[in-house]
């Protein structure tokens, strides 16, 4: 469209006017000088009739403009949701449509406290918060009336007469305005000018309040927006944590709703179970379990009657593969918010390698002693050993060779056993350290690992509960398998550790003083406890003994001197 088809606006047709009321009060000008005196009045007064004219016309072009701009701005303004970047629009706007040298925009905050957010100058800069001076009287007034206030000179306006901020920082021109939402003060608009007085008049007031209406609506959305998204960014992170750590678990986690059909799992239970997600969601307890169901449903039913968790519940079940498998199970019922039952929630834990350690173990500690087991560290075992006072105990059964001969395997394997249990419990009563057990034999150690200052009376104990022990076993057993005991004890150092190869070790105690303990066993009779006189003189002020013939020892130039133990004093 061109120039001569193009409509005009209002405000052109506005323009044109003033325009041609201008050219009409300049001819009247030059006529005035050639006319009669009543004449020139006339034209006077037209002339003065056209000047309000051209005001008037002025004036409106002026509101027509300031709603343009205000239509302009609240397009603006609502284009953006983030908070900062609507406060930055906001105040550029401002400062641009009252022509104010700063301008200030204040919110409150979560303490209810009235906060400046943005101040930015007629350059649209943002200012230096050492520069974010205001007149607090000002602002004060306008928060607790929340009426728009406007001063053309606050040094000379009796309201503000001798408030400290107006004095000390030179402020002329003011003008702010409240910032409502649903009638509520959420802030305040603030525009000045340190340098020029009279700049801001009604219509800039007018015009800052009606913007200010829209601002503020602007700003909540743009408040309430980044508020929602803090919060879902919170959530998404919770989530997001949650989800992790819910993946994480070492436990198996299956969720299933009030119809029995699992919600959720993690990566555990698909390992626990050999499952993938898929195999697993969506379908029936009963058939991912399916290995278990007969044992696990009376529980699944009586949480849901109950309402009520069950813990530790062990079950035993036979793999695809055929091995025996061991799960533990924990049953509660899952909850909402409104804590209303919505389903059951199960906590899935294998067991079977726990269970097979346990059971190693077990077998372990009745092979070697459980002092032993807990001096020693799987992850730095070492040959060798290190040097110990100890007092070494050997005992056997005596007759025992003859007593096999006329027995069958099983039953002289029974009654083998029953003598050696006395014995080792014997040992262990006195909390000795059981180095082995040597076919119808036991050899036992005091003073390692442990250190036990009386190291030699709880052998002598040792021997004595043994002795006591075989008497009550000649209750229970028929003549024919009443067999009898000998003991040997000595003292002296040894090296203690770990004896053999990588492959196959050996915790025990290696000494001349441990093989002359053997040798004093070997050489005792039926049910006969002897001791060295080295060990003896130890406990003799604690133990009855009487002396017994010097015996020959192997590997012994002199025979060694031994008595033979009747009790405790």
């Amino acid at each position: 469209m061109d120039e001569q088809t193009r409509p005009t606006t209002i405000p052109d047709q506005l323009l044109t006017l003033g325009m041609q009321a201008g050219k009409i009060r300049a001819e009247l000008e030059t006529a005035r000088l050639k006319l009669p005196k009543n004449t020139v009045d006339d034209l006077q007064h037209l002339e003065i009739t056209l000047g309000h004219i051209s005001e008037k016309i002025e004036s409106f072009q002026r509101e027509h403009n300031n709603l343009l701009a205000l239509a302009d701005i609240g397009q603006v303004i609502n284009s953006s949701l983030e908070l900062d970047e609507v406060l930055t629009i906001v105040m550029d706007n401002i400062v641009r449509l009252t022509k104010a040298e700063r301008g200030f925009l204040m919110l409150r905050d979560e303490k209810g406290e009235m906060v400046t957010r943005m101040g930015r100058n007629w350059e649209m800069e943002s200012i230096n918060s050492s520069e974010l001076t205001v007149s607090k009287s000002v602002v004060g007034r306008v928060i607790n009336t929340g009426e728009p206030i406007i001063t053309t000179n606050a040094q000379e306006d009796q309201r503000f007469i001798g408030q400290e901020s107006i004095v000390a920082f030179n402020l002329r021109s003011i003008l702010c305005v409240p910032l409502k939402v649903k009638n509520e003060l959420i802030g305040v608009i603030y525009a000045d000018n340190r340098i020029r007085s009279g700049i801001f008049a009604e219509s800039e007031r007018n015009l800052l309040v009606a913007f200010a209406n829209q601002a503020a609506v602007a700003i909540e959305n743009a408040r309430l927006f980044s508020s929602l998204k803090r919060s879902l960014e919170e959530v998404t992170g919770l989530k997001n944590l949650m989800d992790n750590i819910f993946a994480s678990i070492a436990s198996g986690v299956i969720t299933a709703d009030i119809e029995n059909q699992i919600t959720l799992t993690n990566r555990a239970a698909e390992t626990i179970l050999g499952c993938t997600s898929n195999d697993i969601v969506g379908h029936l307890l009963i058939e991912t379990l399916a290995s278990v169901s007969m044992e696990l449903e009376p529980h699944l039913m009586e949480v849901r009657a109950t309402d009520k968790a069950i813990t530790d519940l062990e079950i035993s079940h036979i793999s695809p593969t055929g091995s025996i498998v061991d799960w533990r199970f924990n049953l509660s019922p899952l909850k909402d918010a409104g804590q209303k039952t919505q389903g059951i929630a199960i906590v899935l834990d294998d067991l079977t390698e726990r269970k097979k350690l346990e059971a190693q173990r077990r077998l372990f500690e009745r092979m070697v002693s459980p002092a032993v087991i807990e001096q020693l560290d799987p992850n730095s075992l070492q040959l060798g050993g290190k040097r110990t006072n100890i007092t070494a105990l050997f005992a056997d059964i005596r007759g025992f060779t003859t007593f096999s001969e006329s027995q069958e395997p099983e039953q002289l394997v029974k009654i083998l056993n029953r003598y050696l249990a006395a014995m080792a419990d014997a040992v262990l009563m006195q909390e000795g350290t059981i180095d082995k057990f040597m076919g119808d034999a036991i050899m036992a150690w005091f003073n390692a690992p442990i250190p036990q200052p009386d190291h030699t009376l709880r052998a002598v104990k040792t021997a004595l509960i043994i002795r006591e022990s075989v008497e009550n076993l000649y209750k229970e057993l028929p003549p024919e398998y009443h067999l009898a005991f000998g003991a040997g004890i000595h003292c002296g150092d040894a090296i203690l550790g770990l004896i053999g190869t990588e492959k196959r070790l050996e915790y025990t105690a290696i000494s001349d003083a441990v093989n002359t303990a053997k040798r004093i066993q070997e050489n005792s009779a039926r049910n006969q406890i002897l001791i060295s006189r080295d060990a003896f003189g130890r406990v003799s002020s604690e133990v009855i003994a009487k002396p017994h013939v010097n015996m020959p020892v192997k590997g012994k130039t002199q025979p060694l001197e031994v008595f033979e133990v009747l009790g405790l004093k």
